[in-house]
């Protein structure tokens, strides 16, 4: 009877110290192994390890190790890239449940034939029992079937989503958008200054686009009026001493009930290309998994390809990549080397989480190692602006770029892609990084930014600049300012010269327009007064300038001012009605898609038969959803 007892005993216990393995027991097993330099043994770190045909992966550490977790049983092909080595696919990679599949490659270098793929089958798998810890795998991107040195086709990766973290507890398909509210009408008596920071951002009406040419009307919080209006070229004479030249022009509006519709008009001095400063140019490229598609990455190394096929002996470029980590993949490089930049840019992929936090942190350090006075120190971060490890948000992240901001390493943004896209941090790193923002939906919007418009893009004619304008109360009984809501400042802040502003490059124009209502039986022509502070950003030196702003500004009907005031009042009472603004209740689109093609009988653009496109998708798509 003992004995059976104590044999009862042993089986409980057998199957307690069982119980563990029972529990862990799984569907999935897992790749791991380590990639080395078939000549020096070295570990190689950065490599991309892909299953063929799948959205997993892996990217190798410091140590040349690599981890693919949670693969499904079966029989996978694994390709191996690496820049500056031949790519290797091998093949019959055995996956049993359970059980880890070792698969070291050793990777040989390759300075030539970039698109040769070398094919090998798996000799054996090397089994291990799990370990009770476990990290999460990370997913990937299906990196390109052809990889070239510098070819004309981008590769194609299908929609994958970046790390393993919900971004500020949304899907990871939601668009991030700040609604900064719409100002409202302000009387003279209360405040008769209106102060805000300048802004050549044009990114919203490139944006909104998108939504419109995608079937959807975008969201409110989406619309930034004075982005509409920046869009949009007009014929303002260029300075002839200083850097801007100030255009005023007035007349009733025919949107606004009994008001006069103001248009202030800046014009920077254009820089003639072979003119322009030398520049140290760091791109910081956003290579995480959200951006693995043909919209986003692809578009990408087909924008800065074209920007540096269109830089000069002078310049340098420096290249910072990231993902779940940020690394370096290209030191600072005279574009006499021009070659080794494009294919550093040709073997982008994309790699996991979102760690933009450290990309940047690593791309303002070697900003700093490049930094020249007297040359252009320019970061150009390329994203979605997702951000999912590390330091997440924008306020954070703005806290460390700031001293480099005050040396004069200057910000420019790019955001790419539609779906999981953070508008809200690449503004805010725009205008606190001292440089813009603007976004590419397509490469015809990329040829605009770094080619057609490349020495404005770089070279910067004026910072910190801020507009003030101060209405006379005893002709003006109250005013309102069409967007800027987001570059507001206190009206003590103007001549505070701590205080950001905006920056203006060579060539560029910006456009601010008011809706003003006059006393009834006001007499005195003097309407008010516009100054403009602005440093030099050379040697910080502030100026002030200012200009009367008089009755005979005023035109009689609004019918008989300018083509370019009749244009801007377009796209912001389009933008205005978009936003489901107060003040354009009542509004139609169809008069507003009139407009424009009056507009259109007297300068027939392509950008203004884009307009009145987008107006007429919008009417359709508000009557779609009026019939539901």
């Amino acid at each position: 009877m003992k004995a059976k007892a104590f044999t009862g005993i042993m089986i409980v216990m057998a199957l307690l110290a069982l119980l563990p393995l029972i529990i862990t027991a799984g569907t999935t097993g897992k790749i791991k192994g380590t990639v080395t330099d078939k000549l020096t043994g070295k570990p190689i770190p950065g490599a991309s390890v892909m299953i063929v045909g799948s959205t997993q992966g892996a990217m190798t550490g410091p140590d040349g190790k690599f981890v693919i977790e949670n693969v499904q049983p079966g029989k996978y092909s694994l390709k191996f890239t690496a820049l500056g080595y031949q790519t290797i696919e091998i093949t019959e990679v055995s996956v049993l449940v359970d059980l880890v599949t070792e698969q070291d490659v050793k990777m040989e270098q390759s300075v030539a034939d970039l698109s040769k793929i070398i094919k090998v089958t798996a000799e054996k798998d090397q089994i291990d029992r799990f370990s009770v810890t476990s990290q999460m795998a990370v997913p990937m991107a299906i990196e390109a079937s052809k990889k070239a040195g510098r070819c004309n086709e981008a590769a194609y990766y299908p929609p994958a989503h970046g790390g393993t973290q919900i971004v500020n507890g949304e899907a990871f398909d939601a668009m991030f958008f700040k609604n900064y509210g719409v100002n409202p009408f302000v009387d003279t008596e209360d405040d008769h200054l209106s102060t805000f920071a300048v802004d050549v951002d044009d990114a919203s009406f490139i944006m909104a686009r998108s939504y419109l040419e995608r079937g959807e009307l975008p969201p409110n919080e989406a619309i930034r009026t004075e982005e509409f209006v920046n869009h949009f070229k007009y014929n303002y004479a260029s300075p002839e001493n200083g850097p801007f030249a100030v255009h005023i022009e007035g007349a009733p509006s025919i949107f606004g009930q009994n008001c006069q519709l103001l248009r202030i008009g800046i014009k920077g001095f254009d820089i003639r290309p072979e003119n322009r400063k030398p520049a140290n140019l760091v791109f910081v490229i956003d290579v995480s998994g959200s951006m693995g598609r043909e919209d986003r990455l692809g578009l990408v190394r087909k924008s800065l390809r074209m920007l540096v096929d269109n830089l000069n002996s002078k310049d340098q470029v420096g290249i910072v990549v990231y993902g779940s980590s940020g690394r370096v993949i290209l030191e600072p490089t005279s574009i006499n080397e021009k070659e080794k930049i494009l294919t550093a840019i040709e073997w982008l992929v994309p790699d996991g989480a979102t760690n933009a936090e450290e990309g940047i942190r690593l791309g303002y350090q070697m900003a700093d190692k490049m930094f020249e006075k007297g040359k252009i120190n320019r970061i150009i971060l390329c994203s979605d602006g997702v951000a999912n490890v590390g330091v997440t948000g924008p306020d954070q992240i703005l806290k460390q770029i700031k001293s480099y901001a005050d040396k004069g390493i200057t910000l420019t943004t790019v955001g790419f892609g539609m779906g999981n896209f953070n508008d809200i941090l690449m503004e805010k790193l725009g205008n606190k990084g001292n440089g813009f923002y603007a976004y590419v939906d397509d490469f015809e919007e990329a040829k605009k930014i770094f080619l057609d418009n490349l020495t404005g893009t770089l070279q910067v004619i004026a910072r910190d600049v801020k507009i003030q304008v101060d209405f006379d109360s005893n002709t003006v009984s109250s005013y309102r300012l069409l967007g800027y809501e987001n570059r507001d400042l206190d009206d003590d802040k103007f001549r505070d010269d701590k205080e950001d502003g905006g920056e203006i490059g060579s060539g560029h124009q910006v456009t601010a327009l008011y809706e003003i209502k006059f006393h009834k039986f006001a007499r005195s022509s003097h309407i008010g007064t516009i100054f403009i502070r602005y440093k030099d950003p050379d040697d910080n030196n502030v100026t002030e300038i200012n200009r009367q702003i008089m009755r005979n500004d005023f035109g009689e009907r609004f019918e008989n001012a300018s083509v370019d005031f009749r244009l801007a009042a377009t796209a912001a009472e389009f933008a205005e009605i978009l936003r489901k603004s107060y003040w354009a209740k009542g509004s139609k689109l169809s008069a507003v898609f009139d407009l424009a093609k009056q507009v259109f009988v007297e300068h027939d653009s392509e950008d203004i038969v884009q307009l009145m496109d987008l107006i007429s998708k919008a009417e359709k798509h508000q009557d779609e959803l009026a019939e539901k």
